[in-house]
């Protein structure tokens, strides 16, 4: 039986990480979260007051401080960014509001797109974000690009800060998701957009273990097949 390679992208708050750790966990697939990797950058861009001018400066701090991943309880996985615990700070709404330009950068691109592609390498993975399917993991068996509306998204957004004690404003963070839309998908590095042979999947409305159960059926015809 075939190990395959699943991509999952989508605009911000689709809901990719959450459905790509559940398949995962029930594959016993290596689960890897692209967006935390350039969320990784951007805090370290932030931190060391780094503009898209520093880039060579940018890459020769993610060499210092390599990004790894450590699981831990409850399928969950801790972001390490060198010896640093960045699981939490990389979700605040100031890297989330600057990821975009950093994601944009050409060389940024390269650096953890190689990163991506070594790991995924064996196969028997699973990886969500915004140029998976077109960029990363063109090969990929399985392909599926998750949207939701703006509205629905924003919800899931606002739940997830209050959550983790971030305070935000429902308005703003439509306003911030919609933005994020339109720089993602006008970039000319890798844009936001389904590949030709993706699976487009609406999640409005729709609940997580529904859009679980819909993918891992599709991803168990194809390894049963293989």
């Amino acid at each position: 039986m075939k190990a395959i390679k699943i991509a999952i992208d989508g605009p911000a708050s689709s809901g990719k990480s959450t459905v790509a750790k559940i398949i995962a966990r029930n594959l016993g697939y290596t689960y890897l979260d692209t967006g935390a990797m350039y969320r990784s950058t951007t805090y370290l861009a932030l931190k060391n007051d780094l503009d898209a001018s520093k880039v060579s400066d940018l890459l020769d701090l993610l060499s210092q401080y390599p990004i790894t991943f450590q699981k831990v309880a409850n399928d969950q996985q801790r972001v390490i960014l060198g010896d640093l615990d960045v699981t939490e700070a990389i979700r605040q709404p100031k890297v989330t509001n600057q990821v975009s330009w950093v994601s944009a950068l050409p060389e940024i691109r390269q650096e953890l797109v190689a990163q991506q592609q070594r790991i995924a390498s064996q196969g028997g993975i699973i990886m969500d974000g915004r140029d998976i399917g077109t960029v990363v993991l063109p090969d990929a068996e399985l392909k599926i690009f998750l949207i939701a509306s703006v509205e629905e998204r924003a919800e899931r957004r606002f739940k997830e800060n209050q959550e983790k004690g971030i305070l935000t404003d429902f308005e703003t963070l439509k306003d911030e998701i919609a933005a994020r839309d339109y720089k993602d998908s006008h970039r000319k590095v890798s844009p936001l957009k389904a590949a030709d042979d993706a699976i487009i999947f609406d999640t409005t409305g729709v609940s997580i273990d529904s859009v679980v159960d819909f993918i891992q059926k599709k991803a168990r015809k194809i390894i049963d097949k293989s």
